[in-house]
């Protein structure tokens, strides 16, 4: 991260009809491009990545594509260009964009510019649980009749889609603090001039940009500043860095967790039938009992934060609490996929080790008495990296049978001095007491666990990414073996 200020917002045409997006299969910038065809507008694209199911998706919403990244696809003179964090200022339609003159804007730009605008942004952000947190409100506001727009990191169990235009004054994002593109160095959550926000927590991730947890607190903390006089600020009082960076705002800033310092607290939880239960005191005064579809402390603490948002925009604990009820978790998260012969398959998205603990805490505090398979993929730009390699080790500990697949990428362009130590780990793991293997091909865990999985085992596909298929493949397998 090498800049302290978002850059200035270029000069954009009087009219703008034609809109192309550099980068378009990512599923946030696909995800844009569909809104911005709602909103009426001819949109096209070029991605290197145009494959299904994205491809196929935009497609089906009238959405052409061009393969790769060339001059050429700017040759139906769109009026602006949004260009993706996947490009860079080397590729042609890049290139083309500036020698053209077309303006163009990052997406988080875009996002503010069309579909920001005479609305209350509600930003929800923390290094973990900001993607289910604002699944959360976004479905409280919608349930009790707000209508809000809203964009998430995931598909949302209750919209079937991780974005809606809406029509109410509020607009749910999450507000994630990734770059934001080759010509504006700066979180993408800087850009989204939040009116209520939340901050769930903060360590170190995203290590390919941030040299260190000091980088990152001070982007928080930037961040608070950004929040008006008369809006609010709900940050995880557990959480002493998310403490930290908010300490300069307590003119707004209020408190939400499990201690009993928080203004919002949650107490008497309780696991039972794959459900979550807590009682909830506002300053002392009970308000009432949340009945969550989704397991593990850090839910209750993503429901406070989406809780308290809902409770300044007018909302009673009671209607609250009552739409918590019906709410469906993001795909991804806790994800329950298939249950063959008694055995049970998840889908987690966790792959930093705070993420990894917590899932595997949850499942474990749920499911006491059965054997516990983790499965995990090093995939993702964090856990790529040595940084976290004594983190991982006790956050399989909770498992019984754990299995390591091999790092993404053979031929890793990190310095093999900072890469992850796959072996390493495992060893690591074996001697907390966990059974541990690493076998590197996700055809191979399939053939593997298939075999030895028994009726009442509980298995968790951990990784930032599609991980291969790995769920639905074992799914099938198991199928064949019990079934057939």
């Amino acid at each position: 991260m090498t800049a302290e200020k978002p850059r200035d917002f270029p000069a954009l045409p009087d009219a703008i009809a034609r809109i192309h997006i550099i980068g378009i299969c990512g599923t946030a910038m696909g995800s844009l491009a569909a809104m911005l065809k709602e909103r009426g507008f001819e949109v096209r694209g070029s991605d290197a990545m145009a494959y299904p199911p994205m491809s196929t998706w935009l497609e089906e919403r009238g959405i052409d594509i061009m393969r790769g990244y060339d001059k050429a696809n700017l040759d139906w003179n769109p009026d602006i260009v949004i260009v993706g964090n996947v490009s860079r200022a080397s590729y042609a339609d890049a290139v083309a964009t500036r020698e053209r003159n077309i303006p163009y804007l990052s997406l988080p730009e875009a996002l503010r510019h069309f579909f920001f605008e005479d609305r209350r942004p509600l930003v929800l952000t923390g290094t973990h649980g900001k993607t289910t947190t604002t699944g959360m409100l976004a479905w409280i506001l919608t349930d009790q009749g707000r209508d809000p727009g809203f964009m998430v990191g995931g598909i949302t169990g209750n919209f079937g889609s991780n974005y809606r235009l809406g029509h109410g004054d509020t607009f749910v994002i999450e507000g994630d603090e990734y770059d934001t593109a080759y010509f504006d160095k700066v979180p993408k959550f800087w850009h989204y001039a939040p009116f209520r926000a939340t901050i769930n927590n903060l360590e170190f991730d995203h290590a390919d940009i941030y040299e260190s947890v000091e980088d990152i607190e001070h982007v928080f903390r930037r961040f608070c500043d950004l929040l008006p006089d008369e809006g609010s600020l709900w940050v995880n009082g557990d959480d002493p860095r998310a403490m930290a960076v908010s300490a300069h705002r307590q003119d707004i800033r209020k408190t939400f967790g499990l201690g009993a310092g928080n203004t919002l607290r949650a107490t008497d939880l309780r696991f039972e039938e794959g459900r979550t239960r807590a009682t909830v005191l506002r300053d002392g005064e009970d308000l009432g009992e949340l009945d969550l579809a989704t397991l593990g402390d850090f839910n209750v603490r993503n429901a406070l934060g989406a809780t308290a948002l809902a409770m300044d925009e007018g909302l009673s604990f009671a209607d609250v609490a009552d739409a918590l009820r019906r709410f469906k978790s993001v795909r991804r998260r806790q994800e329950h996929i298939a249950h063959v012969a008694g055995i049970d398959i998840y889908d987690d998205f966790a792959h930093h080790p705070t993420a990894v603990g917590a899932t595997l805490s949850a499942m474990r505090s749920q499911f006491p008495d059965r054997r516990l398979w983790a499965i995990f993929e090093a995939k993702s730009n964090t856990s790529r990296r040595r940084v976290f390699q004594d983190d991982y080790p006790p956050a399989f500990a909770q498992a019984d049978r754990v299995i390591l697949s091999r790092p993404w990428k053979k031929d890793d362009d990190l310095p093999e001095a900072m890469r992850v130590d796959i072996s390493d780990i495992a060893e690591s793991i074996r001697q907390l007491g966990p059974t541990t293997e690493l076998i590197e091909e996700v055809d191979d865990i399939v053939r593997h666990v298939a075999g030895q999985a028994e009726p009442g085992d509980l298995i968790v596909g951990l990784s930032g990414a599609a991980f291969g298929g790995l769920h639905h493949k074992l799914a099938d397998a198991l199928r064949q073996r019990f079934e057939s």
